[in-house]
């Protein structure tokens, strides 16, 4: 068969509906300045789906130092990977920065989180290793975990108890074989919202020897004291081996890091592939990161004010009757019951009625009839922000269970 006819007859999961929820559901625009209120097709909807935590999007400081170092560099600078011709005094310093933040040796930057974790499995571990995962882990801890040439054992999620079945497995198998364990997991999963029980996969160690790699994509700037991560918030920071952090969220921007003992920097700089073979992360990007840091340092009231917003949304859905899962973190899942039609019918009025956009999620992200509406509070949402939200949820979970939104507006799906 031809390529390109297989692909015709199978779209994929998501593919197959692309014809019915392009624009909409899939690859909506937003547009005008990132905000808590942004337009989605011509109207201004209140806007609870970015991951601009911390509200640095439009920081006058951060607009300011974004400008400068594009004006100074352009996008262009540096040329080439950095091992070659790509390297720079400021993507050193921001690495050190990041390095002291996290209370590590050294760290190294990403081009992009999702390739640079990937590219981070694929150099960490060879064919004679061992890796344990959660089986909750983000679809670029799964993909960097397809990479690996050698055994892999999952455990489900958050289940220490069978961790500790996993690691028997992999310390009998890598006996055998003179490999090593890694055990990945995450910080904060994004879409439930729960944390990851790293104090005790930390604990662990008394037990088992393995190494501990954590995506702390959704934690880094929002949990602990400082904003250095969810191993913070659990005080078990000296127990992450190898530290993951994206720019995608709390920081507004693109790119990664990871931070670890500086020998293992110092190997990835010259294994990992996907910094080898790709350009450096370009000047005004860096400079950007660095003024992002030193705000996430020096003004603390930017995440207490996500917090602020955080636990007045996550108490007054719970207050109201909704169910929000085991959320530890300013993800806020919000957990129903309905079809997808319902659910694409509910979406449509709450962003057509209600002027509210937020993100849906079925089907197979979730179980069959459950429906998850997953809001992002960010230190820009206001407390009136939250009031009319969950106003506007009770409104739509009356009309849900009613079955309104089995038979209203179905041209939508």
């Amino acid at each position: 068969m031809d390529l390109f006819e297989k692909l015709k007859l199978n779209r994929g999961p998501l593919g197959s509906y692309a014809k019915e929820v392009h624009g909409y559901f899939t690859f909506p625009k937003l547009e005008g300045e990132i905000g808590p209120r942004m337009k989605f097709q011509g109207k201004e909807r209140l806007n609870w789906s970015l991951n601009n935590y911390l509200g640095l999007a439009n920081h006058p400081e951060v607009r300011k130092a974004d400008t400068e170092g594009a004006q100074a560099f352009g996008m262009a600078y540096p040329m080439g990977a950095r091992m070659m011709s790509g390297n720079s005094t400021l993507h050193e310093q921001l690495e050190k920065e990041l390095a002291a933040f996290e209370r590590k040796e050294d760290a190294i930057l990403l081009n992009f989180g999702y390739q640079g974790i990937m590219s981070c499995i694929d150099a960490l571990v060879d064919r004679h290793d061992v890796i344990v995962y959660d089986s909750e882990s983000h679809a670029c801890i799964i993909d960097g975990v397809r990479l690996h040439m050698g055994k892999r054992y999952v455990f489900p999620h958050n289940d220490i108890k069978n961790l500790e079945t996993q690691l028997e497995r992999a310390t009998k198998l890598t006996n055998e074989t003179n490999g090593s364990i890694l055990v990945i997991t995450e910080g904060v999963f994004g879409m439930s919202g729960d944390q990851g029980k790293l104090a005790d996969i930390v604990a662990l160690k008394n037990k088992f020897q393995f190494r501990l790699l954590v995506d702390d994509a959704h934690g880094f700037g929002t949990m602990g004291k400082t904003g250095a991560g969810v191993a913070e918030e659990q005080n078990c920071m000296d127990g992450i081996d190898v530290y993951f952090g994206t720019f995608a969220k709390s920081m507004a921007s693109i790119g990664g890091f990871i931070a670890s003992d500086a020998q293992v920097i110092e190997y990835l700089r010259y294994n990992m592939r996907s910094q080898i073979f790709a350009k450096a992360l370009p000047m005004p990007l860096v400079v950007g990161a660095l003024k992002r840091l030193e705000l996430l340092r020096t003004q603390p009231e930017l995440k207490d004010n996500l917090w602020k917003i955080t636990h007045a949304l996550q108490d007054g859905l719970k207050a109201a009757g909704f169910d929000i899962g085991k959320t530890q973190s300013p993800v806020t899942p919000v957990f129903l019951n309905g079809s997808i039609p319902e659910a694409a019918n509910l979406i449509y009025d709450l962003r057509e009625n209600f002027n509210i956009f937020c993100s849906m999620v079925v089907y197979p992200v979730v179980p069959k009839g459950v429906i998850m509406l997953r809001l992002i509070p960010t230190a820009v949402h206001s407390l009136e922000d939250v009031k009319y939200t969950i106003e506007a949820f009770s409104s739509i979970v009356d009309k849900l269970k009613a079955g309104a939104y089995e038979r209203a507006m179905e041209k939508v799906i």
